[in-house]
C-alpha cells in the first residue's frame, strides 16, 4: 500500500469539481459541480454515455487534465484547489497514481517484466528490486510466465495484465481506468474487470474504471453515472456535497 495519508482516510475525495474549455461564445462546460468520495479497497464503475463528461472527470482526478474549479484531495492529502496545484503533479501522479487505458500502451520494444520495470526505476527504484518487484505482480496477475515476452506476443487480455501489474508498481493509493476492456471480448473483459476487484479487495488500492459494459457491474461495490458533465444520485438528480465534509 502507498504510504500517503491515514488507513482509514478515503483514497480520493473531490468537491464540486468543474471544467470549462474556452470563453465567452465559445464556452463549453465539460463537467459541472462533481462530488464524489472512494474508500481504499473500493471497485467502482463511472458509467455514462459518450459525451457525459466521465474521462474529462478521470483524467482530472489523475491530475492530467486538471479542473477549472473545485478541489481534489488524494490519500487526505490536498492536490488541487480550483486551478491551483498544491503539489509537483507529475511527482505525485508517479508515485500515486496509476492508469490503465483502453489500449495497453505497453511500450513495443520492452518484455512485460520491463515494461514493469522502467515504472519502478522512474522512482529511483534499484534495477535488482524493480525486476524482483515486476516478477512478483506478473505472478500475481497470472502471467509470469509472459515475462520474456514482447507486447505483440501477448493476447489482448494478456497486455492487459501487465499494463494492470505496471499500474501497481509503486503500490498506489489510486488506480484509474479509462474503457480498459473497450478491445477486449466479453470473457476475457470480465475477467479484466474481476481483475480489479481483486486488486483492490487484496491490495487495498482504490478503482475507478470507465465503462460502457453494463454487462459486468456486478463486479462492482458501487457505481456513478454521469450525464451532461453532472454526476447524478440515485434519484437522478445532481448532487452536490459540503465542501466541509
Amino acid at each position: 500500500m502507498s504510504s500517503l495519508g491515514a488507513a482509514s482516510s478515503p483514497a480520493i475525495e473531490v468537491f464540486n469539481l468543474t471544467k470549462v474549455y474556452g470563453s465567452g461564445n465559445t464556452e463549453v462546460v465539460a463537467m459541472r459541480d462533481v462530488s464524489l468520495k472512494v474508500a481504499r479497497g473500493e471497485v467502482v464503475a463511472l458509467l455514462g454515455p459518450s459525451g457525459a463528461g466521465k474521462s474529462t472527470l478521470l483524467t482530472a482526478i489523475g491530475l492530467i487534465n486538471p479542473p477549472t474549479a473545485g478541489r481534489i484531495v488524494i490519500g487526505g492529502q490536498p492536490v488541487m484547489d480550483d486551478d491551483r496545484a498544491l503539489v509537483d503533479l507529475r511527482a505525485f501522479r508517479r508515485q500515486h497514481l496509476g492508469f490503465i487505458f483502453q489500449k495497453s500502451n505497453l511500450i513495443p520494444f520492452l518484455s512485460a517484466a520491463e515494461n514493469i520495470q522502467v515504472a519502478l526505476e522512474i522512482n529511483d527504484v534499484p534495477p535488482r528490486r524493480a525486476r524482483a518487484r515486476a516478477m512478483e505482480l506478473l505472478d500475481y496477475l497470472g502471467v509470469a510466465d509472459r515475462a520474456r515476452n514482447l507486447p505483440e506476443a501477448l493476447s489482448g487480455g494478456q497486455q492487459q495484465r501487465v499494463a494492470v501489474a505496471r499500474a501497481l508498481a509503486n503500490e498506489p493509493s489510486l488506480i484509474l481506468a479509462d474503457e480498459p476492456t473497450a478491445a477486449l471480448d466479453s470473457q476475457r473483459g470480465r475477467q479484466v474487470m474481476e481483475l480489479f476487484r481483486k486488486v483492490a479487495h487484496e491490495r487495498g488500492a482504490a478503482v475507478m474504471v470507465v465503462t460502457h459494459d453494463h454487462r459486468a457491474l456486478d463486479v462492482f461495490d458501487r457505481h456513478f453515472e454521469m450525464e451532461d458533465g453532472r454526476l447524478k444520485n440515485g434519484t437522478g438528480q445532481p448532487k452536490r456535497w459540503n465542501m466541509d465534509q
